[in-house]
């Protein structure tokens, strides 16, 4: 169990670097709302487990979210198969 605690070290500074991510995320939308003075568009993607909830105000950040979530899909799934060889080959 010696992988443990740098697993949940890893886990931790994974789940600070969303929140920090999300705060610039919306720093930048506020700025660039401010100075273009024009139509804000933005759009919101919840994934439990591999169900993706998506919403947006405009088609475009919906097709965004879209392909992000598919990504989002295919990743954990080639982790969770990559983890799971490494811990079958233990």
């Amino acid at each position: 169990m010696a992988g443990f605690p740098s697993l949940a070290l890893l886990g931790l500074i994974l789940i600070i670097l969303g929140f920090i991510l999300t705060f610039i995320a919306a720093m930048m939308m506020l700025l660039s709302g401010v100075r273009a003075h024009g139509k804000v568009g933005g759009g919101g993607l919840i994934m439990i487990g591999p169900i993706p909830i998506i919403f947006g105000t405009d088609r475009e950040s919906v097709k965004i979210l879209l392909v992000l979530s598919i990504i989002l899909i295919v990743v954990a799934l080639v982790f969770m198969l990559v983890l799971s060889q490494a811990l079958l080959a233990r």
